[in-house]
């Protein structure tokens, strides 16, 4: 094959696929709709079922699934034929996926599945197929053509039931809710756990290391301060302990450019009042959202007193791995 050849097959695989995955729009209907009423009133597990290549593609489904708020495990149904369909209660969902609905190891499965009053929900290209007729619910994942240049290895059947699971799956994240904080515990490990569960409390400066300075300090004695501290700013504190104000590198160049003298002038002259602040509690994920909107690198962590508690700036993000 020349260059020019790779390219043009990938491209072919591309289009097939992509009008494979615009083709399942026509499939979302009611019977969508009792998939995921069935999925989500479930008192026990979504237990996805799936032989070869529908298994693998079923792996990373029942996968999804457990992540955004539907319990689910994949289950073997060779392995399921020979014990393991002791996994399956009374109180569960199975998903099966078969393209062809006439997967032997899946049908041997379905006279005790269906003994013992469990929903099933198929995914298959025939509704009128063996598993079809067996099931409660059919969700057709029907492609006009493999991808393959043989028509032979499912390309395009895996990728559509593949996205019918995501749909499936984000359908019932959305219907029950399912927040940022919910994800994160599905996700405790690795950058992700760390951006979804780390919170400001867990990495802030506290007590000394925070850079503050009173309104009576000079310009020059609050750049000591953020030499000190080295988090780049220093913040300006009243009589009270609430925060008034903060100076910054930024506010510096300023002050050099208007020729100010930063011995004698006192910080709360050229301060930056009103400025950004977070507050206790708050993921570092959302303030660094925060910070790059803003444009800024560092901040105050303030009380519900608008007393600082807490200060951190990019570096700070980046040593905990929220960046």
């Amino acid at each position: 094959m020349s260059q020019q050849e790779y390219i043009q097959s990938a491209l072919r695989v591309l289009k097939i696929e992509g009008q494979a995955i615009e083709q399942l729009a026509q499939y979302i209907d009611s019977n969508f709709i009792a998939a995921c009423e069935l999925m989500k009133n479930c008192k026990g597990k979504v237990v996805v079922c799936g032989m070869g290549k529908s298994g693998h593609i079923g792996h990373k489904i029942s996968a999804t699934l457990a992540s955004t708020g539907t319990p689910a495990f994949f289950m073997h149904p060779g392995e399921a034929n020979h014990g393991d369909l002791g996994m399956l209660t009374e109180q569960d969902v199975l998903l099966a996926i078969s393209n062809s609905g006439e997967t032997s190891e899946l049908l041997a499965l379905l006279p005790v599945v269906k003994r013992r009053g469990i929903a099933i929900i198929a995914l298959s290209n025939n509704p009128q197929s063996s598993l079809g007729k067996h099931a409660d619910v059919n969700l057709c994942i029907k492609v006009e053509k493999e991808a393959c240049s043989l028509g032979l290895a499912p390309t395009a059947s895996t990728t559509a039931t593949l996205v019918m699971g995501d749909a499936l799956a984000v359908a019932l994240l959305d219907a029950r809710g399912f927040t940022p904080d919910d994800f994160a515990l599905s996700h405790p490990g690795g950058a992700l756990g760390r951006k979804l569960l780390l919170k400001l409390d867990d990495i802030m400066c506290q007590g000394e290391l925070m850079p503050l300075v009173s309104t009576t300090h000079t310009i020059s004695q609050a750049l000591l301060e953020i030499s000190r501290k080295g988090l780049g700013m220093a913040g300006i504190v009243g009589e009270d302990g609430r925060l008034l104000g903060i100076f910054t590198d930024g506010d510096l160049r300023r002050v050099l450019d208007a020729r100010v003298d930063i011995h004698s002038v006192s910080i709360e002259s050229v301060m930056t009042a009103n400025c950004v602040t977070a507050s206790q509690g708050t993921l570092a994920a959302e303030v660094l959202n925060v910070m790059q909107k803003r444009k800024i690198s560092s901040l105050f962590i303030v009380d519900d007193n608008h007393q600082p508690v807490g200060a951190i700036n990019m570096q700070t993000l980046l040593s905990a791995g929220v960046i």
